[in-house]
């Protein structure tokens, strides 16, 4: 144990043996397994007494009125916080990691691909790996549409393709000429700069120069801040189907709405989304996910670094019974070696 957090060493000890079994069988515990299994120093029934107050306390729940008990979020959380021992990632696995990453082409997206899957198989979870979040998408041109003295559609083109088209409104009328000039002056300005770097001083000082209603100014830079929205970043994602291999998700209804979800690569995002330029691991437990249909799943994140700036995650989802030290250690060894691959990708 690392530590205690708010329960007497005995109670942070049952609730850690707790944990652990039920991870390793998944399989409600009772103080007659626990009491056999370990050497707890106590009776059956003292531990009895502790896992009622345990319960009580919100680390644990019957599930059944005869059943033994299972760790609730709380009792995970306080698990992986305070009690859980770090584990290090064996010699084998780290080769077994290196060597399968350094079969990865040279290219970006190959070698993450290819890391999704290996990060699957290797955790029996579902595996998936937002991609960095490289300043790669820039600015092509703008086509400003005259519609009336008062009314246009911007529409703005990136390297990705058409990233924001939008209605715009002015309180002063202009021609069709205007908008065509200034379309033009804002192309030959911010070709090719990456998007995330244009300012709304840089559209300003343009409006300005050719001397064009302020109003313009708004519509361009709402256009603008619409297409850096819509940058939707890539996720690669691999062993969706070892969730079938879990006993918690035996019923087939609620794993159809789990896939159903994962399959969309934003939602997959989301659950990381807050993490994403952070420096640490972090842990997602059940209902800390914000998805009503992924309380029973927790996910593990790890980052991983691609150059001096851009930032990827690299998330383990599987239920919330998964073995929390073994898959940080899974998941920090391939960030390491997946950093490694990636000092050499353009």
């Amino acid at each position: 144990m690392k530590g205690e957090g708010g329960l007497d060493k005995r109670k942070a000890y049952i609730l850690a043996t707790v944990v652990y079994e039920y991870i390793a069988t998944a399989e409600p515990v009772g103080s007659n397994t626990l009491t056999q299994k370990y050497n707890l120093g106590v009776s059956s029934a003292t531990v009895r007494n502790e896992m009622a107050e345990l319960e009580a306390g919100g680390y644990l729940i019957q599930p059944h009125t005869s059943a033994g008990r299972i760790p609730s979020d709380a009792g995970y959380r306080t698990y992986v916080d305070d009690l859980m021992a770090p584990e290090q990632l064996g010699a084998d696995d780290r080769r077994r990691i290196r060597d399968d990453l350094r079969e990865a082409s040279r290219e970006l997206d190959e070698i993450i691909e290819q890391a999704s899957r290996l990060l699957g198989r290797l955790s029996n979870n579902l595996a998936f790996i937002t991609k960095p979040q490289l300043d790669t998408q820039s600015f092509k041109h703008i086509q400003l549409i005259w519609l009336s003295p008062h009314t246009g559609v911007a529409i703005v083109v990136t390297s990705l393709g058409v990233a924001a088209q939008t209605l715009f409104e002015l309180s002063i009328g202009v021609d069709a000429d205007s908008l065509t000039r200034l379309s033009n002056a804002l192309n030959s300005r911010l070709s090719n700069r990456l998007l995330r770097e244009i300012s709304d001083n840089d559209v300003a000082a343009t409006v300005s120069e050719l001397g064009l209603p302020d109003d313009l100014r708004g519509a361009v830079t709402a256009a603008l801040h619409s297409a850096r929205s819509n940058e939707s970043p890539g996720v690669a994602a691999a062993g969706a189907q070892n969730l079938l291999d879990q006993p918690e998700f035996h019923d087939l209804r609620k794993v159809r709405s789990i896939l159903r979800m994962v399959e969309e690569q934003k939602t997959l995002y989301d659950l990381v989304a807050d993490a994403i330029g952070t420096e640490s691991p972090s842990v997602k437990i059940g209902a800390e996910l914000g998805v009503d249909e992924m309380a029973d799943l927790s996910v593990v994140t790890v980052p991983y670094r691609f150059g001096e700036s851009a930032i990827g995650m690299l998330s383990i989802l599987g239920p919330r019974r998964m073995p929390y030290a073994r898959l940080l250690a899974l998941a920090s060894g391939t960030a390491e070696t997946l950093s490694e691959r990636l000092s050499d990708v353009k």
